[in-house]
């Protein structure tokens, strides 16, 4: 299936963080930091300028004003397109 934003989003999957330490440790989920990191899987349309970014992109973004949902075993996120702050090269 495939899934297109509407307006200035961006459909991200959100890439894990390790679940354990260098050390060999687990971190249990409820300590673990909000995802902040993802690879964009799809870019809406923006009002007055062509977007920077681009299928496969990895992206920090802001990980409190965000929609994540589940499709076909998968966890994505819909993302304002403003709070994206950094592309990764």
């Amino acid at each position: 299936m495939k899934i297109t934003p509407i307006g200035e989003r961006v459909l991200l999957k959100p890439i894990l963080e390790e679940e354990k330490t260098k050390g060999g440790i687990y971190i249990p989920e409820s300590a673990r930091e909000n995802n902040k990191k993802g690879k964009v899987i799809a870019v809406g349309k923006l009002k007055d300028k062509e977007s920077e970014l681009k299928e496969n992109d990895i992206v920090l973004y802001s990980g409190y004003s965000n929609e994540e949902f589940e499709l076909e075993g998968e966890k994505y996120v819909i993302v304002d397109y403003k709070d994206i702050y950094a592309k990764l090269n």
